[in-house]
């Protein structure tokens, strides 16, 4: 596989900016924290939520997560069992209130960029295009997150975090298109949305811009590197393939293992989108 300091350069003034998404995509093999925290918070209530349900609606806002996962019938019965009465507002609320320390609290154990991300970034940026990033992560997070990563070498040019804009986050289009004017992209359809989760890629599809979706660096196999090294071949590629098969289905345009691949993919979105 070529790194991204081997790949020819990119046409000129083909595609203006890359937005990427956070964890399971630049940073946290696997897409760990946000998922584990959520157990953790749901617990502190006395609910038991596993890992795959607490993945089911990752991309989201944090606020918005808890409100999908106490709508699911299993979680909200025991709630019901539990309280007297189903989840409401002020629920919703108080799991928000619970999980946001202990997200600041664990966000940095997993900031470690993901392999081939930094020399990515170096690549695009060698290419002239601009930076841009956001996250389901609300901005108390991300002011955890956003310094440890970049002592490790990721710098965007621009952070939208998914708690920041009066419009909402995702699936919406707003904090890809806050990107847009924020770096001054003259045009959304030269510009690549790249996201671990479903969510995030109907964000960029509803931005109108490329979308690459990643498969076994982030959420949909929310394996870390070292479980995944574990598995068979044959596994891996089954999972792969229904990671694939979600991402795609949430309109990817094209979908790869990891960040370290996009270089190879942007060439063919180049040659697209020059079309």
């Amino acid at each position: 596989m070529n790194t991204p300091s081997t790949h020819a350069p990119l046409p000129p003034h083909s595609l203006q900016a890359v937005i990427f998404d956070w964890a399971g995509t630049l940073v946290d093999f696997g897409s760990l924290a946000p998922t584990q925290i959520f157990v953790e918070s749901f617990a502190s209530f006395g609910i038991h939520i596993s890992l795959a349900q607490a993945r089911g609606p990752m991309g989201l806002s944090k606020r918005d997560h808890i409100r999908t996962l106490l709508e699911e019938p299993a979680i909200r019965a025991q709630w019901q069992e539990r309280f007297g009465a189903l989840p409401g507002a002020s629920d919703i609320d108080a799991l928000y209130e619970r999980f946001m320390p202990m997200q600041i609290e664990k966000v940095g154990a997993y900031s470690k960029p993901i392999p081939g991300a930094i020399d990515t970034l170096a690549w695009l940026r060698a290419q002239g295009l601009k930076i841009g990033s956001c996250s389901g992560y609300p901005r108390q997070v991300l002011d955890v997150l956003l310094p440890l990563a970049a002592q490790a070498g990721i710098v965007p040019d621009h952070v939208v975090a998914g708690d920041e804009l009066a419009a909402g986050g995702r699936p919406g289009p707003y904090m890809a298109l806050a990107n847009v004017l924020a770096l001054k992209v003259g045009d959304v359809r030269a510009c690549v949305k790249v996201d671990d989760t479903t969510p995030g890629i109907e964000e960029g599809r509803n931005a109108g811009m490329w979308c690459v979706g990643l498969t076994l660096s982030g959420n949909e196999v929310g394996l870390t590197e070292d479980e995944l090294g574990r598995l068979a071949p044959a596994e891996v590629a089954e999972r792969r393939q229904v990671a694939e098969r979600r991402l795609r289905d949430a309109g990817a345009h094209f979908v790869i293992d990891s960040v370290a691949e996009l270089p190879g993919v942007m060439h063919e979105i180049a040659r697209l989108h020059g079309g």
